[in-house]
């Protein structure tokens, strides 16, 4: 019979794996699975079973079960497309009989990875030696002998199971579907007396009864409506033919002026100018706040300041001590604070009421539903069946286990040192030999900004430009959003903006050293994106300009044909970044953008390594307090970090958000 699992292992908290077995001659993405899921902590959907998480993930779905009080993983992996219904059994039935099994020897193995002695579990000083030899594979064969034909046996006797249930099953649902057709092919018949067909037809007597009264109505209506527009009068009749209503005025045309527009009208309305005839000037101090600017290094760089989210209130060692305000303690304070257990593992059932609190608390931070359920439920799989003591110490463990849980989502798993990147790739540039008296350089450092409609792309390109003025970098800007009316002439004005900025405005201007610091990169309108982008980036190379930002045009993320184009824009021009600009303002919302923005960019492309986002920048992040949920869902969803926020409207406005900064304002109560 042909086996339909990918992958099954058995492997320690730690990592180390005691047992596995293979049925794929190809290697399925095992470990992409294990690391995004387990290490990550981002599972994407609950099984039937309360113990057991899922995760899909690229056409495979890995199903795991934690044993707290070994420390032990059990996990399986297969085509999601197979929808296999006995694998939660699977994992149930394995974990029992390995854990019964094997329960001493999985006790030696903890103790001597830990640095204890193991002598107590009845191991032999040959068999100790045996489990960490040079050949550890073998090793762990003498130590689990027999454990291959057990699972192979289990294992056969739930897929013969499931074979029968399925034979069984699909005669009954033949028997249901001829049922249900000769039901539906037999006329029906008339029920006679006072039942509810005679009902029904009653009412519908009454309805058309009722219909040809309002027409009716209506013509009498509309008759007097002619009448009374002879005699001057206003009154219309409505959809209903009852009610009187006036009549709309017909729109009139827009007029300019009385008499021809002339050029000094339009260069009035000219806003992308530099003309004076515009009238308008944006004052200097206005573009920069002297409050928000960042600080420089020794070394001369010029960081953005961090985002300080509030007060953190970490006195958690103090809660069993001092009594409660005058205005009492939150449900979730509470609710955590009565869970008492005297020194006994802690269960499922135990750990319900505090979890659910704990979910409440995340969604009112504005953490998306989905994911607050599966943080809360991660955190109650690592508790069940550890120990704890009494009273005060089960508060301080639960929330111990979600701030490890936070702060494991949200630490960077990769570099968000975008200047370092920069000079990297500077440097690793060499100039040919051929080319010493041609202009020659890098290829410049190039960041995409994508996102739905009116985020504030443009501007937080802008505060980013500014960023990296100040680390005297030189930046064109690619206005690569072709589809929006103004959306060029708005960068036009940022470049302007930008390079007025002399450093005694915090600014370094628009030239330095002879060389210009800022520049548009534009073609107008209607053009298509990605041919912009890769000019831009031409002409950036030829120019010596360091960093490219590229604008692209906002759009919804169920809008294919405008997500096929940006996903051309991104295989076409590999850029080094793909910045995803979102609100900190939404909730489940984030989720659903961000997920679809990524699998778009990955379907779309029709490369084998197709990109996804790389990154975020939350905006308006200084009108949500301390409901910072939205970084916590964009990162789970994605695994990518927040690279910045946007706390406001000048350029300086960028600041930098730390992970201790969120989880922080996540357990505040």
């Amino acid at each position: 019979m042909k086996e339909l699992l990918d992958h099954f292992s058995i492997l320690t908290t730690g990592g180390l794996v005691l047992w596995s077995k293979s049925y794929t001659p190809t290697p399925s993405p095992f470990d992409t699975l294990i690391r995004e899921a387990l290490i990550e902590e981002r599972s994407s959907s609950t099984s039937s079973s309360s113990s057991i998480s899922k995760w899909d993930r690229d056409g495979y779905s890995l199903l795991w079960t934690l044993a707290n009080e070994l420390e032990l993983v059990f996990v399986v992996a297969y085509q999601r497309i197979l929808q296999l219904s006995y694998v939660e059994e699977l994992l149930a039935a394995v974990k029992k009989v390995f854990v019964e099994s094997y329960e001493g020897v999985i006790k030696a193995i903890g103790d001597t990875t830990k640095g204890r002695d193991p002598g107590s579990v009845g191991l032999s000083k040959g068999e100790r030696k045996r489990m960490f030899a040079s050949g550890v594979e073998e090793g762990w064969k003498r130590l689990f002998k027999g454990w291959d034909e057990v699972f192979a046996r289990i294992l056969k006797e739930l897929e013969a199971s499931a074979a029968k249930n399925r034979k069984v099953s699909k005669p009954r649902a033949a028997l249901e579907e001829v049922q249900a057709t000769s039901d539906a092919s037999e006329p029906a018949t008339p029920v006679k007396g006072g039942s509810e067909p005679v009902l029904d037809a009653q009412t519908i007597a009454k309805n058309i009864a009722a219909l040809k009264a309002r027409q009716k109505a209506a013509g009498k209506g509309g008759k007097a409506g002619k009448g009374g527009a002879q005699s001057g009068s206003e009154v219309d009749v409505s959809d209903d033919g009852l009610t009187p209503k006036k009549k709309t005025p017909a729109k009139v045309a827009t007029k300019w002026a009385d008499s021809k527009v002339s050029e000094a009208d339009m260069a009035a309305f000219d806003y992308s100018s530099d003309a004076p005839s515009s009238g308008t000037s944006t004052p200097i101090k206005s573009l920069v706040s002297s409050a928000a600017l960042g600080t420089r290094t020794k070394s001369g760089l010029y960081e953005v300041a961090d985002y300080d989210v509030g007060d953190s209130d970490d006195d958690d060692e103090e809660e069993d001590v001092k009594p409660a305000a005058a205005s009492g303690p939150s449900r979730f304070s509470s609710l955590m604070a009565k869970l008492s257990l005297s020194s006994k593992s802690l269960t499922a059932a135990d750990l319900a009421p505090v979890l659910s609190t704990m979910k409440d608390h995340l969604m009112s931070k504005n953490v998306a539903k989905d994911i607050a359920e599966k943080v809360c439920e991660g955190v109650g799989k690592s508790l069940e069946g550890r120990k704890v003591g009494s009273f005060g110490s089960v508060k301080k463990e639960v929330r111990s286990a979600l701030e490890a849980s936070l702060v494991k989502i949200l630490t960077p798993k990769t570099s968000t040192d975008i200047l370092l990147e920069i000079q990297r790739k500077k440097s690793t540039f060499v100039k040919p030999l051929a080319a010493t008296n041609a202009k020659a350089s890098a290829t410049p450092y190039s960041i995409t900004f994508v996102g739905v409609n009116g985020v504030g792309k443009s501007t937080n390109l802008s505060k980013v430009a500014f960023w990296l003025l100040q680390n005297k970098l030189r930046v064109l800007i690619a206005a690569c959003d072709t589809f929006r009316s103004g959306a060029v002439e708005q960068l036009r004005v940022h470049v302007r903006n930008l390079g007025k900025l002399g450093e005694e405005s915090g600014g370094v201007g628009l030239v330095q050293g002879g060389v210009q610091m800022v520049e548009l990169y534009e073609r107008g309108y209607g053009k298509d994106a990605s041919g912009i982008a890769k000019d831009a980036i031409a002409y950036g190379k030829e120019n010596g300009y360091d960093v490219v930002l590229i604008d692209t045009a906002g759009r919804m993320q169920d809008n294919e044909p405008l997500m096929r184009a940006l996903s051309k824009l991104v295989t076409v021009n590999n850029p080094d970044k793909i910045v995803f600009v979102g609100e900190a303002l939404v909730g489940n919302e984030a989720v659903d953008q961000l997920t679809k923005f990524n699998r778009s960019l990955r379907d779309f492309s029709g490369v084998s390594n197709a990109r996804g986002i790389d990154g975020m920048i939350l905006t308006k992040f200084d009108t949500i307090d301390d409901k910072v949920g939205a970084a916590l869902s964009m990162t789970y969803v994605t695994g990518q970090p927040i690279l910045f926020v946007g706390t406001g409207q000048t350029y300086s406005d960028l600041r930098s958000l730390r992970v201790a900064h969120i989880v922080s304002a996540l357990l505040q109560d």
